[in-house]
């Protein structure tokens, strides 16, 4: 909650809303109002409040539909109803649908007041101890509770991600394989209002499709042979919590239909039955391929596509965000180190330079297999390039600097020339020449695997 916990205040009377929010100021809230029940939406769609205070009668959108509208984007947020005796009963029945308190009007205001705070306290309550929850999973983790990254195209990936955990919206992560998908996920599960719930996940291309519908959907006694009783499906184990599928693209297509019922009617039937069950998850989907492709081809359903691209998040490979592989590193030694219970390695200043120009097709997962190699193959504390795997330190040699003379040289192949000059005058160590061109050695790794793309003028 911030220092001033903000007010959303709904009512269709404007004389109300101005002598609520003269009051509120005068006792320190932040204070935002909303004149009917559509501008009260509005505002809950453009930001959370840390309490609402809303009429209940209103006409066309109520109370009611406010206090729906906020638990769904904050289950954490206080919902205090005003009510006339006429609606008493109407607000008594919200309260047990998840309203922290109703109010009859005419109020005094030290009630108003004391109820406000009551609230305020409450939120406050519920935020520790989610966060408490929240760092107990991480310590589970050991430490590895967010994904790890600076650069700027995964510091959008995350802004993105923090700002749509907290709603119940489907969310697809596209990616290359090992780029971190189910990290992700995982993240947004941590952040949502099911983080109390299930995080279950299951690779839609790991199991052959009759199994593969008899883990999502469950099945019945005698559905087939082998089906000596009743199975629980994970749609319905992961109940109240949060479900990943990855590698959606894998899925056959007459699971690709049971699927999008699920999302059209958040309802599963079990393989045998004749009986829906309800479905309380939030979907989170993952794939390496490109679905608008599989569209094309014949190979996945449209209408499922649309109904899991509710939010599209798109993570970058490794080798576009190579600011990000020193973190990585120094993420993936640390924990090592812990589970081994020993002091963590550190790469030599050798074994850098080959990490850091290397293009890590497999991405984040390559990474961390190889520094587990490396770890397991060194035996003091410094990891040399003899100790990584050999496709990483395997490199075509060529010259630093090329004899080859260009008239009227543009500015970057100046620029060129300078860096390969000065890597050439430290012996080819990228470190020192970092240092020496005033550089951050993130910046010449990215340069000099740019260069490795083009001829000696630059050109492709």
């Amino acid at each position: 909650m911030s220092q001033k916990p903000t007010v959303l205040i709904v009512d269709d009377e404007s004389g109300i809303l101005d002598s609520l929010r003269i009051l509120l100021k005068k006792e320190g809230y932040e204070v935002t109002t909303a004149q009917g029940g559509k501008a009260g939406l509005e505002q809950l769609r453009t930001g959370t409040p840390d309490i609402v205070l809303t009429d209940i009668r209103m006409p066309q959108i109520t109370g009611l539909d406010i206090l729906q509208a906020a638990r769904e984007q904050d289950p954490l947020t206080p919902v205090i109803l005003m009510t006339a005796q006429a609606s008493l009963q109407s607000a008594i029945g919200a309260v047990n649908q998840g309203a922290f308190y109703y109010i009859q009007k005419p109020w005094a205001n030290d009630e108003l007041l004391a109820i406000l705070r009551r609230a305020c306290e409450f939120r406050a309550v519920r935020v520790e101890n989610k966060q408490l929850k929240q760092e107990i999973r991480r310590r589970e983790r050991g430490g590895l509770d967010k994904p790890v990254g600076k650069s700027r195209r995964f510091l959008d990936v995350l802004k993105l991600a923090e700002q749509v955990a907290p709603t119940d919206s489907t969310v697809l992560i596209q990616g290359e394989s090992g780029t971190g998908k189910e990290v992700l996920a995982r993240y947004i599960h941590d952040h949502s209002s099911r983080a109390d719930g299930p995080f279950l996940s299951i690779n839609c291309g790991a199991l052959p499709e009759n199994l593969l519908e008899s883990e999502l959907f469950g099945h019945v006694k005698g559905s087939f042979t082998g089906a000596v009783r009743d199975k629980q499906g994970l749609f319905a184990a992961a109940r109240g919590g949060s479900f990943f599928l990855d590698e959606v693209g894998e899925m056959p297509p007459s699971l690709q239909v049971k699927l999008l019922r699920v999302l059209q009617e958040r309802e599963a039937i079990p393989v045998g039955s004749t009986e829906a069950i309800a479905v309380d998850v939030r979907i989170i989907a993952a794939t390496n391929r490109e679905l608008e492709e599989e569209i094309r081809r014949g190979a996945f359903r449209s209408d499922l596509f649309y109904r899991l691209n509710v939010i599209p998040v798109q993570l970058p490979p490794l080798r576009d965000r190579r600011d990000d592989i020193v973190l990585l590193l120094e993420s993936f030694l640390q924990r090592l180190a812990t589970e081994r219970n020993a002091e963590p390695k550190a790469l030599s200043s050798d074994a850098l330079d080959a990490v850091m120009v290397y293009d890590w097709p497999g991405n984040v997962r390559e990474l961390e297999n190889a520094l587990e190699h490396a770890v397991a193959l060194t035996p003091g504390r410094l990891i040399e390039p003899q100790h990584l795997p050999e496709r990483i330190t395997r490199r075509r040699k060529e010259p630093l600097v090329q004899e080859r003379n260009y008239e009227n040289p543009t500015l970057e192949v100046i620029e060129r020339a300078y860096i390969m000059w000065v890597l050439q005058a430290e012996g080819g160590n990228k470190t020192r020449a970092a240092e020496a061109l005033g550089i951050d050695p993130s910046t010449l790794y990215r340069k000099l695997s740019r260069y490795e793309g083009q001829g000696p003028g630059g050109e492709k």
